[in-house]
């Protein structure tokens, strides 16, 4: 586990992590503590104002918000937030972590576990008394991440995605792939339509396959506008980097999207990780629909 010695040049932050039951909050703070936070989990509110009393922090701080907490009330989360952000020399980020309410349902079906809200309830009656509790704090989010179709590996990924710290280039790009028969990933701040690359879905020796390989690589990069395409998109990440990083950006995400989600997005978020990794910047690559294909695949 990191501790404040292993990341002598973090400076010290707040961050606030919160969202409804099952949706990954307590592993997305194990993951900060294991970045050199001090976390504290189920933190009453009340006794926040004493916590950040005295000297300031050693070390980055993160602060589990439970709705079980008995002093827990939306008004009064909102009205710490607004005191902590008033506080000079400690910046302050407040991480929700989401899920939807089908998929904690699941959850809390596969796991047997009575819903924290409502124990002697339905956990339908308990998630759907919580999401209307935490709405407007939601809406306040400096970070908000979606575990609805993340793994536990994924939703760590992408909380050292936001909060590790940095080398010299000072920011981590995400890119993704994905089918836009499924809609958009959310989060992204960038989106590329591959669509119009030749379709390796139509050969036969390639359709069971995927962007990941090289065939299908080959073939996708054969289509004459497939060069130009990715010159151009990874000349204008190279060029926007620099200018992200002086707006206090710590992580983009970066789409592209085809139809299926297997070939021509997979070989396009692949081909840009890799031109990005080799001029030095901090690259992680998530193809969706690969991942919702290995899930089912595994009954999970």
């Amino acid at each position: 586990m990191a501790t404040a010695e292993d990341q002598p040049r973090q400076s010290p932050r707040l961050v606030l992590v919160t969202g409804p039951a099952g949706a990954g909050r307590s592993t997305a703070i194990r993951a900060l503590e294991d970045l050199g936070f001090e976390a504290i989990d189920n933190l009453p509110l009340s006794l926040l104002p004493r916590l950040l009393d005295g000297p300031p922090l050693a070390r980055p701080l993160a602060l589990g918000v439970d709705t079980r907490n008995r002093d827990f009330s939306t008004e009064a989360l909102i009205e710490a937030l607004d005191r902590l952000r008033q506080l000079r020399g400690l910046p302050l980020e407040l991480l929700y972590v989401d899920c939807r309410a089908d998929v904690l349902s699941r959850r809390f079906s596969e796991t047997r576990r009575r819903h924290p809200i409502a124990p002697d309830g339905t956990p339908e009656e308990g998630i759907a008394r919580e999401l209307d509790l935490l709405g407007p704090i939601r809406a306040l989010a400096d970070i908000l991440i979606d575990t609805s179709e993340m793994t536990v590996h994924d939703l760590r990924g992408e909380v050292d995605g936001h909060f590790a710290p940095q080398g010299g280039q000072g920011l981590a790009v995400s890119l993704h792939s994905f089918s836009y028969k499924r809609g958009l990933p959310r989060g992204l701040d960038m989106v590329f339509d591959v669509r119009f690359l030749a379709n390796p879905h139509w050969e036969p020796a390639l359709r069971a396959l995927d962007g990941t390989s090289e065939p299908v690589q080959t073939y996708v990069a054969s289509d004459p506008r497939f060069a130009p395409f990715l010159e151009k998109v990874t000349d204008l990440t190279l060029m926007l980097l620099p200018a992200y990083i002086e707006e206090g950006k710590a992580h983009l995400a970066i789409g592209f999207g085809c139809t299926g989600g297997q070939h021509r997005s997979v070989t396009l978020a692949e081909r840009l990780g890799r031109a990005l990794a080799e001029a030095g910047w901090q690259v992680s690559i998530r193809h969706r629909e690969q991942e919702r294909r290995r899930t089912a695949e595994g009954g999970g």
